[in-house]
């Protein structure tokens, strides 16, 4: 038996993207899904899902839209329009092996995400990660603030084979969605055959969303979004995973 997580990103990132996660929800397979705090639809992303089973996690976010905490004291994150960086110039640096982000300033930006997670939702994250970022000041960030809380923290660990959850391991599925020949239905397929692990937990992250403007100015992955709604409210790709001996379970099971 291969348990699996089937989490969604991005609530909050646009009307749009809510909607296309709500569907995946209210119809599909997803139980655990990610808020980005510091973003303008974040609230509404959670009124849509309010009543509905799922576990929802903390999405960090430091590479789209303003801050939580006061701008002055990040200035490492942020570009001259006092926004974040770009995810590009993240993976710029990440692949030149240069660091930009300072750690100190992350930790006040997370803490303050941390703070406005609690502030709309009410309650802890279910899980504690980071939005579309690669470096390692950043997780190094992330540890921090999940180590002074005692959040439930899920490391990437970067070019390893496993990543580790609250201290952990588990497996992170590929992903396949910036593909133009994205194909959803055969990604979880070939993930759960070829990938999935049957002594630790598996994670499979989906970016489920329809489009909007904001979406299609801001996103490189827009099309891709739409195809993984539909594979996820497909009750034909429940069923497959059943066939295959595929147990469902959320971030609160793995902890």
């Amino acid at each position: 038996m291969k348990k699996l997580i089937i989490r969604a990103d991005d609530i909050g990132y646009s009307e749009a993207v809510n909607y296309g996660i709500y569907k995946s929800v209210k119809d599909g397979l997803v139980r655990s899904a990610g808020l980005m705090p510091n973003m303008p639809y974040a609230k509404h992303g959670l009124d849509l899902l309010e009543g509905y089973d799922v576990c929802i996690g903390q999405h960090t976010n430091v590479c789209l839209g303003k801050p939580c905490a006061d701008p002055s004291q990040i200035p490492s994150l942020l570009n001259e329009n006092g926004e974040f960086k770009s995810s590009r110039q993240y993976r710029e640096a990440f692949m030149n092996h240069e660091e930009f982000v300072v750690v100190e300033e992350a930790v006040i930006e997370i803490e303050a995400q941390y703070q406005k997670f609690k502030e709309l939702t009410g309650k802890e994250p279910g899980y504690f990660e980071a939005h579309a970022v690669m470096s390692f000041n950043l997780s190094k960030a992330l540890e921090i603030v999940a180590d002074r809380y005692g959040l439930p923290y899920q490391d990437p660990k970067f070019g390893q084979e496993t990543a580790v959850f609250n201290k952990k391991p588990v497996k992170v599925l590929p992903m396949g969605s910036m593909s133009p020949e994205y194909d959803a239905y055969e990604c979880l397929k070939d993930g759960v055959l070829n990938h999935a692990r049957e002594d630790m937990p598996n994670i499979a992250v989906f970016h489920p969303g329809y489009l909007d403007d904001y979406l299609l100015n801001n996103s490189s992955l827009t099309i891709n979004r739409t195809k993984e709604v539909a594979m996820l409210c497909n009750p034909a790709m429940k069923e497959w995973l059943e066939a295959h001996d595929v147990e469902f379970i959320t971030y609160y099971d793995a902890q």
